[in-house]
């Protein structure tokens, strides 16, 4: 194999604690409304993989996503693992726009669809997740990755378990 030149990509992020911090004393959308706002940090997740927060609603988020080169697996095109963290990222924070301070969430199960391939030539993604069910154990969501003029690169569903952080907030 001939030797090709090498990329370099640096990856800032806020500290974590800090962001989870905050999180704990805020309702679940007030606090996605104050990253969407860019009043909180987000998440190291988001710095890493490149996603950003731009509309939070009562059981309704979006994320813009820009596919880069990095994120590409051997075949040249967009790994589908950076596909399900980004509509994991926008369906568990649909759930967490519905809820109350001190009540948290994990992505219990996921599903993801993948419809096309995701590359640098897609454009400007948005994941938009949206809350099918919020109840006292369990949040149940669904997401569509899609570019420009509404064309769905993926789809997907979770179920998220719904608790209390230890030791309150």
């Amino acid at each position: 194999m001939e030797e090709t030149a090498t990329r370099r990509r640096i990856v800032e992020w806020p500290d974590p604690a800090e962001i989870a911090k905050v999180a704990r004393g805020m309702a679940g959308l007030e606090f996605l409304q104050s990253v969407a706002q860019r009043k909180v940090p987000g998440p190291p997740i988001s710095h890493l993989i490149g996603f950003r927060l731009t509309e939070a609603a009562h059981g309704r988020i979006v994320f813009t996503f820009e596919p880069h080169e990095s994120h590409y697996n051997p075949i040249g095109s967009v790994h589908g693992g950076v596909v399900a963290t980004v509509l994991d990222s926008a369906m568990g924070c649909a759930v967490h726009a519905t809820l109350p301070a001190g009540r948290f969430y994990t992505t219990l199960e996921i599903k993801v669809n993948y419809i096309r391939p995701v590359g640098t030539g897609s454009g400007t993604l948005r994941a938009i997740g949206e809350t099918i069910h919020s109840g006292r154990q369990t949040g149940i969501a669904e997401g569509r990755l899609v570019d420009e003029s509404g064309r769905v690169y993926a789809h997907g569903t979770t179920t998220c378990i719904v608790f209390d952080l230890p030791g309150g907030k």
